[in-house]
């Protein structure tokens, strides 16, 4: 049996589920938190851990044939469903762990609605797959992309599986980088909520095929329901070949960024 749902429906349950998670995150801030080793350098938490049971509470209990793949439970349900939640519940886990309030909550469905929550500002940012807006309080506003603040994200976080041909700290000594764009640094999915939001000109990551990535799928929905030019470096589509990230709020903005990324000549 396949259930379908309408997008505003899956749209409230991402809400709820990324508020669940952003709760747990808030009330867990500060703690003494016992550390899970996950090889490389990687961690989890026992905040990250308890926030992903919080969010598969609400998808379970709202949706509960749907397959989920979650950064800390892995996958449960069928891979190849039609119907697949994408929970990152805590991006972020070094700054939260380390007292740094930049981080998500992040909750996606496949190919449809998502929802990005920065638990500390109380910020919900949303898409039923079609418009993107920002719920605080109780009220919703579009989310509308401009690159008047110049800022740009860029992920230096390894691997880099792009270079040598594209390589971020290249990208920042870039002559047209630095006379056009003020370089910032957030290693947490709000960078893309803000590109969204008209808080930031573009978010650049290298990567693999990230479309499906329970980091970026909520992110990469909230930009291109806003609106905002979505490809890979490689200037491929995001889940048709792209490669990493490259979301600008408009299209000369891409266009400038990917002249520097991909070079002509």
């Amino acid at each position: 049996m396949i259930n379908t749902y309408p997008s505003s429906e899956d749209a409230e349950v991402a809400i709820a589920a990324v508020r669940a998670g952003a709760e747990v995150v808030r009330n867990s801030y500060g703690q003494r938190l016992a550390r899970i080793d996950k090889g490389a350098g990687d961690f989890a938490t026992t905040a990250d851990l308890e926030a992903e049971r919080a969010i598969l509470d609400v998808i379970r209990s709202t949706r509960p044939h749907d397959a989920v793949l979650g950064e800390e439970g892995g996958q449960q349900g069928a891979r190849d469903s039609s119907r697949q939640w994408l929970v990152d519940p805590l991006c972020g886990t070094l700054n939260y762990a380390v007292g740094t309030m930049l981080v998500a909550v992040n909750v996606a469905l496949r190919g449809g609605p998502a929802a990005v929550a920065d638990p500390f500002t109380g910020e919900v940012f949303f898409t039923d797959g079609v418009a993107a807006r920002v719920r605080q309080e109780g009220r919703a506003t579009p989310l509308t992309p401009t690159a008047a603040t110049r800022l740009v994200d860029v992920n230096l976080d390894p691997p880099f599986p792009n270079a040598p041909g594209f390589k971020a700290t290249d990208l920042l000594g870039h002559p047209t980088f630095i006379a056009r764009f003020r370089p910032r640094v957030l290693s947490t999915t709000l960078a893309l909520a803000w590109v969204a939001a008209g808080r930031r000109a573009a978010y650049v990551t290298d990567g693999a095929d990230l479309s499906d990535s329970v980091h970026f799928a909520a992110g990469i929905a909230l930009c291109r329901a806003a609106g905002c030019v979505v490809t890979g470096v490689n200037g491929a589509p995001i889940g048709d070949g792209g490669l990493g990230v490259v979301a600008a709020a408009d299209a000369e903005t891409h266009e400038l960024l990917m002249s520097m990324i991909r070079p002509r000549g």
